[in-house]
């Protein structure tokens, strides 16, 4: 979650030969709600593919535990011998954006200092082998390939081409510059209903973009989106270094590289990183 999924799902579905389901994030292994509506519903959102395609899909909510405890067992019972690409960001970084994003959902009301407590999910959802250790217990560490937001920001052509060898994609895949990054965090706004039903209506967005300088639409978006990056205090970021760290210590040793969170930046930015050691619980 908050690691550029949204790009790198949209970056795949335009090689040829790729299908990307439109909805982005089924959530099917995850989510009762959506489990419940049945293997043929998730079915569905590869229908449009080609018999030879590779398909795939994006839900970020297959590696947030605990939050979604069953999602391993669902995986293997449909999919056994599928492929997962985990993208891993700076852990602090990666904690202040899905704060961002929960903020805009209305998940969370108060100030990111106050928030860390009462939403241990900030926490979790970064404590990298945590979510890693039941893919590698249940699929094997070969089938689960770490990719680094951080170095995609820098070499994406490069890391684009390492995924789609990873996935069995035998033409050489091409990154597309024109495509922005979606989902950016501190362009989000605040939930609201009744706003999304008047911008969304059909006849009333085209009425809208025609009457309305974009000058003052942007303005007005502006009184809905966060107004400044939240920042952590200094307390709390030495505390969330020292869990992290000890998160890294171990993500580090399964990848050949020493990792905390004072140099995980340029560390992984300099070399495509792939699993050397993994111990299994």
């Amino acid at each position: 979650m908050k690691c550029a999924t949204s790009s790198l799902h949209e970056q795949l579905n335009q090689q040829p030969g790729i299908f990307m389901s439109e909805l982005k994030e089924p959530n099917f292994f995850s989510n009762d709600e959506e489990y419940n509506k049945g293997s043929e519903w998730y079915l569905s959102h590869f229908e449009e593919a080609n018999i030879n395609d590779l398909i795939g899909e994006s839900s970020t909510h297959y590696t947030k535990l605990p939050t979604y405890p069953h999602t391993i067992e669902r995986l293997q019972k449909y999919l056994p011998d599928a492929k997962f690409i985990y993208v891993m960001r700076h852990l602090i970084n990666r904690l202040v954006s899905q704060y961002i994003h929960e903020w805009s959902q209305r998940v969370i009301s108060v100030g990111i200092n106050e928030s860390i407590d009462p939403h241990p999910e900030l926490l979790e959802y970064s404590l990298y082998t945590k979510q890693l250790q039941p893919y590698f217990d249940t699929f094997g560490q070969e089938r689960v390939l770490p990719i680094f937001f951080e170095r995609m920001l820098t070499t994406p052509q490069t890391e684009l081409e390492r995924i789609c060898r990873f996935i069995g994609y035998k033409d050489k895949p091409q990154w597309y510059q024109e495509l922005n990054a979606s989902n950016v965090s501190n362009q989000r706004m605040i939930k609201s209903a009744w706003r999304d039903a008047i911008v969304e209506t059909p006849g009333l967005k085209q009425l809208r973009r025609l009457l309305i300088l974009k000058s003052f639409r942007t303005w007005v978006r502006s009184l809905w989106t966060i107004k400044k990056k939240p920042d952590l205090t200094a307390e709390n970021i030495d505390r969330l270094t020292v869990i992290f760290d000890e998160d890294l210590a171990v993500l580090g040793s399964w990848l050949g590289v020493d990792l905390t969170c004072d140099n995980f930046q340029e560390t992984v930015k300099n070399s495509s990183l792939d699993w050397v050691n993994i111990t299994r619980t």
